[in-house]
């Protein structure tokens, strides 16, 4: 069984742009509601079977509605935007019925969706109730940054000696991404490009089980601490962003010594 417990709304932006906004509607008790069928799905649009929500009344409408193909994914996407900008706010617990009237769909996918982000560690099961999105400190995020440091920094430096400056150059297009993407100080946005460069970047060692462990690690450094008043600042965004450029010159240059400088320095202030 699963129903809503009380949480308070976030105030982060949408998913994946500056402009549209991902809301995670405020979770308070529950009210019973008819089990009709979501068109197109064949799922219940009502909570899952013994599942309750006395007392919760509808969400809000989704501002636009959620595509019926792909339907976990897009749902996926957007609490992980949700996840980036603490809208779902660490600590909270989020029940599916109602994060799916949000999102205009059954509670199944987002239930689906949820479990994944379970697999992640950025949310655990609450039984009876729902999801509590997990709390992170600064001591755990420092872990994660001294990991990825640990496993990104010695391939960078690798690269430094063996890729051809042309193949660096290649990369300037997804560099300057993160440069806009800072500029416009939507943290899910610049999260996803930053992402898309340091994956590029390692792609370049041939290795797809690195790229994928250290993209899990990198994404689940991005998310906010406990107790955080607010995600990452526009400013710290824009700085990270230009170590990213720095970097691509030095090694387009082929300057090892500014390479390995710069690297210690993207590191250790990475999250």
């Amino acid at each position: 069984m699963e129903h809503s417990a009380q949480s308070a709304a976030g105030t982060g932006t949408g998913a994946g742009t500056a402009d549209e906004a991902v809301r995670i509607p405020v979770q308070p008790g529950a009210a019973d509601r008819a089990r009709d069928r979501a068109p197109g799905t064949g799922e219940p649009d009502g909570p899952a079977r013994g599942e309750h929500t006395h007392g919760e009344p509808p969400a809000p409408p989704a501002r636009a509605p959620v595509r019926r193909s792909s339907v976990r994914g897009q749902i996926l996407d957007a609490l992980r935007t949700a996840l980036v900008t603490g809208e779902l706010r660490p600590g909270e617990v989020y029940s599916a019925p109602v994060l799916g009237e949000r999102f205009g769909v059954s509670a199944t996918p987002v239930r689906e969706a949820m479990q994944q982000l379970a697999l992640e560690g950025a949310v655990e099961v609450v039984p009876n109730r729902g999801f509590r999105v997990v709390e992170r400190g600064d001591r755990e995020l420092a872990e994660l940054a001294e990991v990825r440091a640990l496993i990104e920094a010695p391939v960078w430096l690798r690269l430094a000696r063996t890729v051809p400056a042309g193949h660096w150059a290649r990369l300037r297009p997804l560099a300057e991404a993160t440069v806009r993407a800072a500029s416009s100080g939507c943290p899910a946005t610049y999260a996803e490009a930053d992402r898309a460069f340091h994956r590029a970047v390692l792609a370049l060692a041939g290795n797809e089980q690195l790229v994928r462990i250290a993209g899990d690690v990198h994404r689940r450094a991005q998310w906010p601490p406990a107790g955080s008043p607010s995600v990452r600042g526009r400013a710290d965004l824009v700085a990270d962003a230009h170590e990213h450029t720095a970097l691509l010159d030095a090694l387009i240059a082929g300057d090892q010594g500014v390479v390995r400088s710069l690297v210690g320095q993207h590191f250790t202030n990475a999250r």
